[in-house]
């Protein structure tokens, strides 16, 4: 009977990764029962045959169980099976975005060997720290104590001068949070090839309600500006990103350069990105999409905890705060990332945020969704979480040697554009 339920667990366990439960109150635990599992799923996989194999035979068979483990094992093996075709839907999207031939402005173009699986690399999913990297703990950028500092990742050993730099914005829901556990598969990545990655801490809910966030994001980018070259980073380059609350403040933060309210004591200070690449992110705090999930996070959630007022009595806040209503013609370059199985944040509002920044922003856009995919999935080492790793670094290298080329990285081909604008509309109606 012990076996039973174990696999009763892992069939449950599996059918929420492969089917959450919608709605605000339900997608918090659907998230986390999901998020493990999905982005585990080889392990448990794995677990699951080893325990399968275990109990086979007349006498120690249970028909019952080992039925439901074959189901397990075949859904397992469906999330690993989508988890692996993410490689093929990014640079899908890259190829939409920036046009086929992006791979031409790369260092090199990249391997196959480069762009498959590294299956080693997940025996220990939780080991993110890379040895060829160094790490600058724990310096001040505001007097908000432990909330107003930030750490850099560089590679060790190398003399840097104008690398390229790199903001990371944890998540967290504005409410916790720390800069030492989000982002680091990515920074790793950059940071051992040079580049400067700058993750910071920010003041959080409910002590400070909003905008102190972005504000504190806003000042760690003066901080960049003023510091970074004594880093080896160049003070003129910066992108930014960040998964969740952080994937929101990266792009209210992009698009909001020229928002004095933002920047209160520092409102003449350059706050300007060159590209955003936001994961999973609320874009709406308004309700302005009309979205009725966005509309129930704004009352039951944004608004006691996050913002401290009502929306009725000062809409202009909620307004301010979201990033799918900031968008000029002058929003930088953006890349767009969400999960279809996101149950915390829907991926409904992704899908209008990018359509409304293709039909206002004068740059490029891209925009991948990801399959089954919940919410979180880039946090530590996974089969999706490498491939959206590599994506975006050949993505920011794109951008970063177009820029070194004085490219602007909006030109893509015309027809494309004409294509994609096509499809925007057919979408819409």
């Amino acid at each position: 009977m012990a076996f039973l339920r174990r696999q009763l667990v892992t069939a449950a366990l599996t059918v929420n990764a492969i089917r959450p439960l919608p709605g605000l109150r339900a997608g918090i635990p659907s998230f986390a029962a999901g998020w493990m599992t999905n982005e585990l799923a080889p392990h448990l996989l794995a677990l699951t045959a080893a325990d399968t194999v275990a109990h086979l035979g007349p006498k120690r068979g249970n028909k019952a169980g080992l039925a439901v483990a074959a189901l397990s094992m075949a859904g397992l093996g469906y999330l690993v099976r989508t988890a692996n075709q993410v490689q093929k839907g990014v640079e899908e999207a890259l190829s939409e975005g920036i046009g086929v031939d992006y791979v031409e402005r790369l260092d090199a173009a990249p391997t196959p060997a480069e762009l498959a699986t590294d299956w080693r690399s997940l025996v220990n999913p939780f080991k993110l720290l890379n040895p060829e990297v160094e790490v600058i703990r724990d310096i001040a950028y505001t007097d908000a104590g432990r909330r107003g500092k930030l750490d850099i990742y560089r590679a060790k050993g190398q003399e840097l001068s104008d690398a390229p730099v790199l903001l990371q914005v944890h998540g967290g829901g504005w409410t916790i949070g720390d800069k030492r556990e989000q982002g680091l598969p990515l920074m790793m990545e950059l940071a051992a090839k040079g580049w400067i990655c700058v993750a910071i801490n920010y003041r959080l809910s409910p002590r400070n309600a909003f905008p102190a966030h972005i504000i504190d994001v806003k000042k760690s980018i003066a901080w960049i500006r003023e510091n970074i070259a004594a880093y080896g980073g160049d003070r003129d380059y910066l992108a930014i990103t960040g998964g969740s609350a952080g994937g929101h403040l990266a792009a209210l933060a992009a698009l909001t350069p020229h928002v004095k309210e933002f920047q209160p004591g520092f409102e003449d200070v350059d706050t300007s990105v060159q590209v955003a690449v936001p994961h999973y992110g609320l874009y709406d705090f308004a309700g302005a999409t009309g979205l009725r999930s966005m509309i129930l996070m704004r009352d039951k959630f944004l608004a006691p905890r996050i913002m401290q007022k009502r929306w009725k009595d000062d809409p202009e806040a909620f307004e301010a705060a979201s990033p799918i209503l900031q968008i000029t013609p002058e929003a930088p370059d953006f890349f767009v990332m969400h999960g279809t199985n996101d149950t915390l944040v829907p991926v409904e509002q992704a899908r209008l945020f990018v359509a409304r920044l293709r039909e206002i922003s004068k740059s490029s856009v891209v925009y991948a969704e990801l399959p089954v995919a919940q919410h979180a999935y880039e946090i530590f080492k996974s089969i999706r979480a490498g491939h959206v790793t590599k994506a975006v670094d050949r993505y920011l290298h794109w951008h970063w040697n177009g820029y070194r080329q004085g490219v602007e990285p909006s030109d893509v081909d015309a027809d494309q554009l004409i294509d994609r604008a096509q499809d925007d509309a057919d979408t819409s109606s």
